[in-house]
């Protein structure tokens, strides 16, 4: 079985999460905790399980890819919690936590009588990370919020595309995936306060929107400092400040190149038009490469477009310029570089592969313990014998539709 050599306790072994959150956002945050250690526990409804169970393709077992990735290596518990005997067993998960993730719209968790003061009550230490469209304060907070509402909102939208058509959603859940990943950093902050004695546990507030607006970073400065509009610009840079775009190759295949500085962008010149042309004054300084644009994607486009991608790629190697293949999934999964370092993780009897954890560190690897499970509940019975319920106990709450089993 290949497990990305990670060892069989991580670096965060020690901490548990409960997770009641649901969909992408949150459980990505548990997913990237779990590779790397964490004992997290995914609560669903004993009736509905997360609807990432049924959303987007399916394997030949009958099981959501997309779940078996999102929900690997957590333990998964039914129960209702918003009875009396599921409010019990939820305090004490709470008591032996020290996370916990939710990203229902807010006022859920008070209405349940479940609020941070609550939950604080039982675990002062408790982190309770909260993600919701638009955060727990502010005029917009009780509104619903999905993720393409965060891509809109953030600017992300309104970047990509072309200045003369509408603006794009990226190929992927942008706001939700970076959300999860910001929710981890968020959770990692709150413990390490604790550990360091600047605070006991606290909420770690988050809307969705805010981690792309963070993650861009450069159009709020370059509005207020520079008074620049940042619009799309469809396969170039924005702004055009360096040379960089999508050009498609003699034999179909599209690449991409890119400049970060005015030294890097005289070598993607020279190799699509000559040194002569790359020593020219104007391209001495960047802001000569922005006032010839329209000459300088003329010249690489037809360059690129006499010659197979392989050729470009090369060529442009030898003149340290960046040019690189864009990549469509098969051509991730037959890569050598990817698999010389683990990126792709599969195990033994089963045909789904999923990316492996990131980042990688040296001593303390990240593993994929195991994928989603099919069952709601799967762990049930064995997290309830860990919280010291006997089998009658268990029984009893199996009677009340409070929890289910599927081995029962």
């Amino acid at each position: 079985m290949d497990i990305a050599n990670g060892p069989l306790n991580g670096p965060l072994s020690d901490i548990r999460v409960l997770e009641l959150g649901h969909v992408i956002a949150a459980p990505m945050t548990g997913a990237l905790l779990a590779d790397f250690g964490a004992d997290v526990i995914k609560i669903e409804s004993p009736r509905q399980g997360d609807m990432m169970r049924e959303l987007g393709a399916k394997a030949s077992d009958g099981i959501g890819v997309w779940w078996k990735s999102l929900a690997r290596s957590k333990k998964l518990l039914s129960l209702d919690w918003k009875t009396d005997e599921g409010r019990a067993i939820l305090r004490r998960l709470v008591e032996s936590a020290q996370v916990m993730s939710e990203n229902y719209r807010p006022g859920v968790l008070e209405r349940a009588g479940l609020s941070p003061d609550v939950l604080h009550e039982w675990n002062p230490d408790l982190v309770i990370l909260r993600i919701s469209g638009y955060g727990q304060t502010g005029p917009d907070s009780a509104l619903p919020g999905f993720g393409r509402a965060g891509e809109a909102m953030s600017g992300l939208a309104d970047l990509t595309g072309f200045p003369d058509n509408a603006p794009m959603h990226p190929g992927f859940p942008a706001a939700d995936s970076t959300t999860g990943l910001m929710g981890a950093y968020g959770v990692m902050l709150a413990l390490h306060a604790i550990q360091t004695g600047q605070s006991r546990g606290q909420v770690v507030d988050l809307a969705i929107f805010e981690p792309l607006l963070r993650l861009i970073d450069y159009h709020v400065p370059t509005r207020t400092g520079a008074d620049m509009g940042v619009t799309r610009n469809g396969l170039r840079q924005p702004n055009s400040f360096v040379p960089a775009g999508v050009f498609r190759a003699r034999d179909g295949k599209w690449i991409t190149v890119s400049a970060g500085s005015a030294a890097t962008a005289r070598r993607l010149l020279a190799a699509a038009g000559g040194q002569d042309w790359a020593d020219e004054p104007r391209f001495q300084h960047l802001a000569g490469f922005a006032e010839h644009m329209d000459e300088i994607m003329d010249r690489i486009s037809g360059f690129i477009s006499q010659h197979d991608a392989a050729h470009v790629i090369a060529h442009f190697q030898s003149h340290d310029a960046v040019a690189a293949l864009i990549y469509d999934v098969d051509a991730i999964l037959s890569d050598a570089q990817i698999k010389a370092r683990g990126d792709i993780v599969s195990f033994d009897g089963e045909a789904t592969k999923v990316v492996g954890p990131v980042p990688r560190l040296e001593q303390t690897p990240g593993r994929v313990r195991w994928l989603g499970k099919a069952e709601i509940g799967a762990d049930t019975r064995a997290v309830l014998t860990g919280l010291g319920l006997d089998g009658a106990a268990i029984s009893k709450l199996l009677e009340a539709g409070i929890i289910s089993d599927p081995g029962a």
